[in-house]
Order: structure tokens, then sequence, then C-alpha cells
């Protein structure tokens, strides 16, 4: 039988796409997580849907937790739920995935536009990571006779994206500008970098992963991956990464991508 990817994960966003796939094939794999905690903005709303149905046929595995990463009482509030469902044990993986696109070219971009884009990609996952913290040092600390890092034992995987590469930019920057989101995501490769030298004291991994170009409603139909195919990958990144990993860009291959 395939080994476990993580007894506990947290996935946020997991009310559609990217999100979505991620809760549907860790609970579909042949040794699911004992627990998936699916984080999303408006658990009751019509746009949860499908994530509630899953749910509902997995209810000894997925606990719905109403998580707006923008808001720092929401996230105080899920990390209390969180810590009483895990009843003691700490939360081995946070898959932070909430994020959003406003496709904009430098006249299409104002303050509100980057500050929108720059909170939800940038700051909520840092605020996952500071409430969320003592879960994963505990988590870690179950590992006592374990030095080696990895998403087993606790870990953050940012979700990035190859837009997000400076030294990339020049290959694909006239394709899709998208100023808010190309600033915003390179910001959250400089919070996994200072994150992963923050936690590595405590044993915790933290990476970002570029899921590639998604058939998602963020990534439009004529992308060339579909939400399947890049899950497949990234769970096979996640499930292999190791400390040499941490604080590193990767994309859904397991190939390095530069910042």
């Amino acid at each position: 039988m395939a080994s476990r990817i993580c007894d506990s994960v947290l996935v946020t966003g997991s009310n559609r796409g990217i999100g979505l796939e991620l809760v549907r094939q860790l609970v579909d794999s042949p040794s699911p997580p004992v627990q998936i905690f699916a984080g999303c903005r408006d658990p009751n709303g019509p746009r949860s849907q499908a994530l509630q149905e899953l749910a509902q046929k997995h209810r000894d595995v997925i606990t719905v937790v109403q998580l707006d990463t923008t808001s720092p009482t929401s996230i105080a509030e899920a990390s209390k739920l969180v810590d009483t469902k895990l009843k003691g044990r700490g939360l081995n993986l946070i898959i932070n995935n909430a994020g959003v696109n406003i496709p904009g070219s430098l006249a299409e971009t104002g303050i509100q536009e980057m500050v929108d884009v720059y909170t939800t990609n940038v700051v909520g996952p840092m605020l996952i990571a500071k409430d969320f913290h003592p879960l994963l040092c505990k988590a870690a600390a179950q590992f006592p006779h374990q030095t080696n890092m990895s998403c087993n034992r606790s870990a953050i995987i940012n979700v990035s994206t190859l837009l997000s590469s400076i030294t990339r930019c020049p290959e694909n920057f006239s394709v899709s500008p998208m100023y808010p989101y190309r600033v915003s995501k390179a910001a959250l490769n400089m919070l996994t970098r200072c994150l992963a030298e923050d936690f590595k004291k405590d044993s915790i991994l933290v990476m970002s992963l570029h899921p590639g170009w998604v058939q998602t409603e963020m990534g439009g139909p004529k992308a060339p991956l579909t939400t399947a195919e890049s899950i497949s990958g990234l769970i096979k990144v996640i499930a292999s990464c190791t400390e040499k990993d941490s604080g590193t860009l990767l994309d859904w291959e397991g190939k390095n991508i530069p910042w």
C-alpha cells in the first residue's frame, strides 16, 4: 500500500479549482490523510456546493472550515477549530492555495488592485503561517528521533507560479503582463524563503510550488493542463520533498524554477 502523505493537512481556498482537486485527490488516495481541513471563505455559499458534497461523502476525513485568509479573526477561529479537532496532535501540512488574480496591464492597475491582490496572495499566507505555527511545531515534535524535514512531518506549501520568477519574466511578460499577480507572487516567494529560514530551527519545511497553467476559473479554458493532471503531479512532488527543497520554488513535475 502507498505510504500516507501526512496524517493531517489544511488546504486553503478549497472550494474550487486547484484547492478542490487537492482535497479530492488527497481523500481518494490509497492511504488518505486521517484528517483533511478544507478551508474556504463561504462554506455555505453556492460556490462551495461541490466541496460540501465531497465532505458529505467523506465525513470521517474532511472537515470544512470557514477561513477567510484576509481576516485575522477568521484565521484565529479556524486555528482554534483545527486544534480542537486534532485532539492534542499537531498539524502536519498546510497548503496555502487561496489566491486571486486581477489581470492588469500597467494602465489598468491602481493602488486598490495592487493592495487587494497583495493582501490575499502574500499577507494571507503570512498570517496563516503565524497563527498555525504552534500546531506545525507540535507536529514536528511528534517525530523526536527524526532529523529530516518532510511534508509527512511538518511543512508549509505556498502555491506560487512561473510568472513570479524575476529571471524568467522576459520570456513570458508580453503574453501575461498581470502586474498585481506577478508582483504579489514574487513577494510570496520571498515570504517562502524567509519562513524557510525562520522555521528551520523547528524542523518545518517551507517551499513554493507552481501548479502549471491549469484549466481553472483563474487559468482559463485554453490552459494546457487539467486540474487532475496538475494536482496528480503536485502531490507526487509534495510527497517526495526533503530539507534540500525547503526555501525553493518547484513546478508540478519537481523541476526547479529560478527566483
